[in-house]
């Protein structure tokens, strides 16, 4: 375990020698062996716990990072219905979708810890600045607490920085104090240099989050791209890993590259650790 916390002595500590601790002899396996151990550090203030890749997360702490998420244009409201009972049974962070669902979601999870979140410009970013800070304060008003934004990506790659900004303020002016707004980069169209100028309007512009991709583009999540968001917006901003996530050795390895939020339709099966047969909110790339 990495913490900066102190470790009373009643707690196993790793012998040199081993690698390991008192309870076992295998590095970095204390996510497994010892959850109790893990869950009393990670309360008393740490904020990163190594560990093998491929280890389960420890009572549900890789659910509270995952963005439920179902963004499919024929999902319906069963299906929506659904996707808020799986939420809130496994404790998502939140539940991702299409704005005319916000409604629907609120009242669902009114009584659950789970936020509502929902897309906006989605999923090409190209509508003008006014009209994503009119979608997002709809959304809040049908019950959105965080808004994931698609930046304009053609003028982005134009060279309009001015309005690459001022389209990320708008919705970040619009949001309430208490709404978290995630820019989604498209990542799969951006050159390296594109992908570090556009982390560096949206923390420019007050957004909380950068986030990879809508689930639409070419390209998903890279752990690569994460670690690259990561070193630009550094430690203050909130770094979001979406598109092709399925799996939970490939959450593990974006979280390990710097994700603090996934972007998941196959939420259950990445928690789970096991593959299992699709469902309507866990199919397609997203």
């Amino acid at each position: 375990m990495s913490s900066t916390v102190d470790t009373p002595s009643q707690w196993p500590l790793p012998p040199a020698q081993q690698g390991g601790c008192a309870v076992c002899t295998v590095p970095r396996a204390c996510a497994v062996k010892c959850p109790d151990v893990v869950h009393r550090v990670v309360e008393a203030g740490a904020d990163r716990v190594g560990a093998v890749p491929g280890l389960p997360a420890v009572r549900g702490e890789l659910a509270s990072l995952i963005d439920h998420t179902l963004l499919k244009p024929e999902a319906t409201s069963a299906d929506v219905t659904k996707l808020c009972a799986e939420a809130a049974q496994f404790s998502f962070a939140s539940v991702c979708v299409n704005p005319t669902w916000v409604r629907l979601c609120a009242e669902q999870l009114r009584w659950s810890k789970v936020k509502v979140c929902t897309v906006i410009g989605f999923p090409f970013g190209a509508t003008p600045p006014e009209v994503k800070a009119f979608e997002a304060k709809v959304a809040q008003q049908d019950g959105a607490t965080e808004l994931d934004m698609v930046i304009n990506v053609g003028a982005l790659k134009s060279g309009d920085r001015a309005l690459v900004r001022r389209d990320i303020e708008g919705v970040v002016d619009a949001a309430d104090w208490n709404t978290i707004v995630k820019v989604i980069l498209e990542t799969s169209y951006l050159t390296t240099d594109e992908k570090r100028e556009a982390c560096e309007l949206s923390k420019a512009a007050g957004a909380d989050f950068v986030k990879t991709s809508t689930g639409y583009g070419p390209g998903g999540a890279t752990a690569e791209d994460i670690a690259l968001m990561r070193r630009v917006v550094g430690p203050s901003m909130g770094v979001k890993a979406s598109g092709g996530i399925r799996d939970t050795e490939t959450a593990l390895k974006m979280v390990a590259a710097g994700a603090s939020r996934i972007g998941a339709s196959a939420s259950v099966k990445i928690v789970g650790g096991a593959a299992g047969p699709a469902g309507p909110t866990d199919r397609g790339k997203y």
